[in-house]
């Protein structure tokens, strides 16, 4: 008799109701994942995510969003903000939900993105950094904190049928 074990993957985190965050997921977590029914995978690293996931990505019918590549060249600039607007252009999408946005470990990139898609619902600073910096840990960037705090929220189009929760 075998059980199935539901692994999430590493700094996997509910953002809002079907709106999930993480890093790359591994073999592990794909019964984890395939619970959630995912529709769409925002995935914000510069290279492909590993070949395992995009096999599953096909397999489950997932719609993949790589924004990476608009990302700029070195690893530790922050994202660029024509990458935050077109992710939180699919994100305010509630036809693309369930949802996933995730890249490598789920800590500077997601975190900036859910960082301005905070700021875009109202959080404070304070509330946002927080958040931030749970999933960040000791490697915090604050090259990251001080673009969540100095992003334009006018920049984002909210469109008519939005999410439930803005």
């Amino acid at each position: 008799m075998s059980s199935q074990h539901f692994i999430p993957p590493l700094n996997y985190g509910m953002i809002e109701e079907d709106l999930y965050r993480s890093g790359q997921p591994n073999e592990l977590n794909f019964p984890f994942l395939e619970k959630l029914g995912l529709k769409t995978v925002v995935w914000l690293a510069p290279e492909e995510p590993n070949q395992r996931f995009c096999d599953f990505i096909d397999d489950q019918e997932i719609q993949l969003y790589h924004l990476g590549v608009i990302s700029t060249v070195n690893a530790w600039d922050p994202i660029t903000e024509e990458a935050v607007l077109e992710a939180l252009d699919i994100i305010l999408n509630p036809r693309n939900y369930p949802m996933m946005i995730m890249c490598n470990l789920g800590r500077h990139r997601t975190g900036t993105i859910v960082g301005c898609l905070r700021k875009l619902q109202r959080w404070n600073l304070t509330s946002i950094f927080e958040e931030y910096r749970r999933y960040a840990g000791p490697k915090v960037r604050l090259l990251n904190e001080q673009f969540i705090e100095l992003f334009d929220t006018d920049l984002v189009r909210v469109p008519e049928t939005k999410p439930s929760w803005l």
